[in-house]
């Protein structure tokens, strides 16, 4: 199953809190963006808004044996 595609969105944000984010991804060694998505996955996964698929399972011939 390919990856969904991720989608370009023009983000208006308060300095203080871009600095923040900036300092924060920079700690974690993410890019800012990752970051905002990882705080914005965390989040939504937190408050049951995020619908996650299990990892699809995949067997090999060896162990359908």
């Amino acid at each position: 199953m390919a990856p969904k595609a991720k989608k370009s969105y023009p983000l208006r944000i308060h300095e203080d809190i871009l600095t923040a984010m900036k300092r924060w991804s920079d700690d974690e060694l993410r890019s800012l963006n990752g970051q905002i998505e990882y705080v914005l996955r965390d989040a939504l996964r937190r408050a049951g808004r995020l619908r996650e698929h299990p990892p699809e399972i995949i067997e090999t011939e060896e162990q359908k044996k």
